[in-house]
């Protein structure tokens, strides 16, 4: 299902337009980035921001966990995890 991504929450999560379930917050599978008060987790949100904020992104639900969606994110034909992992 395509979405658009709205926020970026940190590295690893982020807002989009539509509700998958009863939720809008996607947690990326398979990816874990430090958090934004963590050292590095700046960084980590910048580099997911740049990559998917304001974009139209494939998303696979896989899970769930806290009240979030996890899924695995697709931008164009690359998942978004493999694109961060090379950043």
């Amino acid at each position: 299902m395509k979405r658009t991504v709205k926020k970026i929450i940190d590295g690893d999560t982020f807002v989009v337009s539509k509700k998958i379930g009863n939720s809008n917050i996607v947690r990326l599978a398979g990816y874990n980035a430090p958090e934004k008060h963590q050292f590095g987790g700046r960084k980590a949100t910048n580099r997911l921001r740049g990559l998917i904020s304001g974009k139209s992104v494939t998303i696979i639900p896989v899970g769930r966990s806290y009240g979030r969606v996890v899924a695995n994110a697709k931008y164009g034909r690359k998942s978004v995890s493999k694109r961060l992992r090379r950043r």
